[in-house]
């Protein structure tokens, strides 16, 4: 065997070993770990849109939620770990290629370079909300602002919060058009399901991606707005993101619906850990 084929043989056992039991194992557990998220923060959502407003919808708030209960603690771990394992997945995505026929593209490879770098942040603010809750994840809207006022006050900093802003306004776009268009079924093991089965992953997958694709979408226009006026409390996290959908004519009904779309993106996360090809 020449030095090519060793290579390439090298290169292959990698990229099996990569793809393994362990991998996929993460994987799954990963996507289940996020599908509790957004499940807790779209119940917290609702009980904001009827009038619960004392509530924290977002990451922060879910945690709390899950701390007050009866193995709180181990919970929260098994999230974090959960989401840690979705980082590995995607740092194997980007360093050797996913399933199915594009999923070597270099486009899916560098979305899969910045899931990972994501989601060890986010396993990092879980995992240190449950060694100690009162040092733990805070309120994303404070978040959002203190970020938003150090990169302001960087040289061209309005040009790169705008740029931020602008790129989220078009996740959230994409990723309405994805979920309207259905175009997580490449990624699904679509023959193992049954009739019923798609039926499910098609409301919570549609409902729930446009659901997510809207907050996106708001949040990115609210930084924008927030590099417009050169003021950071214009920025929004995810919990006055959320509550500025009550703010609109259509009142907390709208909210109410978003929130709704926030479980069913967390049913479709955990329906993903079932049937996605990792």
């Amino acid at each position: 065997m020449n030095a090519n084929a060793m290579a390439r043989s090298g290169r292959l056992g990698a990229r099996r070993a990569a793809r393994g039991s362990v991998t996929e194992g993460a994987g799954r557990a990963g996507l289940a770990a996020r599908g509790v998220i957004y499940l807790l923060v779209g119940v917290l959502a609702l009980q904001v849109a009827f009038g619960d407003t004392h509530r924290q919808a977002d990451r922060g708030g879910a945690l709390d939620t899950l701390a007050g209960k009866p193995f709180g603690v181990v919970l929260l771990w098994a999230i974090g770990l959960g989401l840690v394992g979705m980082a590995v997945w995607r740092l194997s995505v980007a360093a050797f290629g996913g399933a199915g026929p594009d999923g070597r593209k270099p486009h899916k490879r560098l979305l899969a370079a910045c899931g990972c770098v994501f989601y060890a942040c986010v396993a990092f603010s879980v995992l240190s909300f449950a060694v100690g809750p009162h040092g733990g994840s805070g309120s994303s809207d404070k978040q959002s602002r203190d970020i938003t006022a150090r990169a302001l006050g960087l040289p061209a900093g309005q040009w790169l919060v705008g740029a931020v802003g602008a790129g989220v306004v078009v996740a959230g776009v994409w990723i309405v058009v994805q979920a309207v268009r259905r175009k997580y079924h490449k990624d699904l093991k679509l023959g193992e399901m049954s009739r019923r089965s798609r039926r499910v992953v098609d409301i919570t997958g549609v409902g729930g991606g446009v659901a997510r694709g809207l907050v996106f979408t708001a949040a990115g226009a609210f930084a924008v707005r927030a590099a417009v006026d050169y003021q950071p409390d214009r920025a929004k996290g995810m919990d006055d993101t959320l509550r500025s959908f009550a703010h609109t004519p259509l009142g907390p009904s709208l909210l109410a619906c978003v929130a709704a779309g926030l479980v069913l993106f967390g049913l479709f996360s955990i329906a993903l850990s079932r049937w996605c090809r990792v």
